[in-house]
C-alpha cells in the first residue's frame, strides 16, 4: 500500500468528528470543488495543501494516489483508503457516498452529471486556457486570446440562457452548481465579464451566500482575491502562475 503519509504538504483537519477523507488540494478552481463539497455534506476531512510551484505533485508518494499527478484527490479512510483522482469523480464518489448533492433516480442523476460534465469538458478547460493566455503568456497572442474568451462567454450564456428558468442547474442543488460555480466565480481573472448575464449572476450571488461554500473557497485561501482589482497581487500571481506553466513545458517534466 502506497504510504499517503510521505508528502511534504502543510496539513490541517477538519475534525467536526472523526476524520475520513484525506483532500489532496491547493487553491485551485478544481481543488475548490471537492472542499466545497465536503462542507456542504458535513464529513469530516485533513486537508492536505500540495505546493505547487514545488511540483509536489508530481513526487512518488502522490503519483500513487493519481497517476496523472495532478490535484484534487482523495482517500477514503472509511473505505480501505479508496484513492479518487479528477475532481468531477471525487464530486461524484461523494455524492454517492452520503445520498446527498445528486439524485439516485436515473434521469435526475443523468440530468446532474450532464451539468457536470459541461463544466469539465467546456467551462474548466476554456477558463483555463484563457487564463493561460490572457494572464501567463509572456507573448500576448489577441486571436488566442479572443479564441479562449470567446468560448467562455458562449458558455456563460448556456448557463444563463438555462438559469432563466431553474433555480439551479439540474433541479435542486447539486454537485453540478458546486463544479461550475468554482470556475464561474474567477470570470474576471480570465478577462470575461458577466455583467449582462443577469440570471448567471443571481446564480452566481445566490450559491457565494452559502456558509458551506464561504468556508469551502478558504480550504485552502487563494493568493489572489478575484472579487479586488489589485495590480500588484495579479502581477505577482501571474509570475507565480506563470514559473508553473514553465515548468510544465518541459518534456522532461513528465506533464
Amino acid at each position: 500500500m502506497p504510504n499517503f503519509n510521505a508528502l511534504p504538504c502543510n496539513t490541517t483537519i477538519n475534525n467536526r468528528a472523526r476524520f475520513m477523507i484525506d483532500l489532496y488540494t491547493a487553491a485551485t478552481p478544481n481543488g475548490h470543488k471537492v472542499s466545497i463539497t465536503l462542507e456542504e455534506l458535513g464529513l469530516p476531512y485533513t486537508l492536505k495543501i500540495l505546493d505547487l510551484s514545488k511540483a509536489e505533485q508530481k513526487r512518488p508518494a502522490f503519483l500513487a494516489i493519481n497517476p496523472n499527478g495532478r490535484i484534487p484527490a482523495i482517500v477514503d479512510r472509511d473505505a480501505d483508503d479508496f484513492a479518487v483522482f479528477e475532481s468531477g469523480a471525487c464530486l461524484m464518489y461523494l455524492a454517492e457516498k452520503t445520498g446527498q448533492l445528486m439524485p439516485t433516480n436515473t434521469k435526475g442523476r443523468s440530468c446532474v452529471i450532464q451539468w457536470l460534465m459541461f463544466q469539465m469538458g467546456g467551462i474548466g478547460p476554456m477558463m483555463g486556457q484563457a487564463n493561460v493566455f490572457y494572464r501567463y503568456f509572456p507573448e500576448k497572442i489577441p486571436s488566442v486570446i479572443d479564441r479562449y474568451q470567446g468560448e467562455t462567454k458562449r458558455l456563460f450564456r448556456v448557463l444563463d440562457g438555462h438559469l432563466k428558468d431553474h433555480d439551479y442547474l439540474a433541479g435542486d442543488y447539486s454537485i453540478a452548481d458546486i463544479a461550475n460555480w468554482a470556475w464561474v466565480r474567477t470570470h474576471r481573472w480570465s478577462g470575461v465579464e458577466i455583467d449582462d448575464l443577469p440570471h448567471l449572476k443571481r446564480w452566481r450571488d445566490q450559491l457565494r451566500a452559502r456558509p458551506a461554500v464561504q468556508r469551502g473557497i478558504e480550504q485552502p485561501p487563494s493568493s489572489l482575491d478575484s472579487r479586488v482589482d489589485d495590480p500588484e497581487q495579479a502581477k505577482q500571481f501571474a509570475a507565480n502562475a506563470r514559473k508553473m506553466l514553465e515548468q510544465g513545458q518541459s518534456i522532461k517534466a513528465g506533464v
